[in-house]
């Protein structure tokens, strides 16, 4: 069955960094778009940035863009999160998610969720 597992969550200081990964199982990685979004307490999933499954295309929330970078290795059917110039607002549980259609930020349009990963985020 589908699987999606995340890790590499932590709790860290402020202007530290982090590396998450997700391992997917179960599908075709390599023709899936996948995403990254996040959750904080008493707030909605948010957005964080997505990656063509080629991995040729990314797109980034605001909120992150400059400090966060997406990527993907096929072969090994993982997507990455980079995060630098880690901010005490960056706390949340983290997802990677999966959608067959296209690179987009509605976390409506996404197939398949992992469990997510927590990141801290300590000023």
């Amino acid at each position: 069955q589908v699987q999606l597992v995340e890790s590499g969550g932590a709790l860290v200081q402020a202007g530290g960094s982090l590396r998450l990964s997700c391992a997917a199982s179960g599908f075709t990685f390599s023709s899936y778009v996948m995403g990254w979004f996040r959750q904080a307490p008493g707030k909605e999933r948010e957005f964080v940035a997505t990656i063509t499954s080629s991995g040729t295309v990314t797109e980034y929330s605001e909120t992150v863009k400059g400090r966060f970078t997406i990527s993907r290795d096929n072969p090994k059917k993982t997507v990455y999160l980079q995060m630098n110039s880690l901010k005490p607002e960056d706390t949340a549980v983290y997802y990677c998610a999966a959608n067959r259609l296209r690179a987009t930020g509605n976390p409506g349009h996404y197939d398949h969720w992992g469990q997510g990963t927590q990141v801290t985020v300590s000023s």
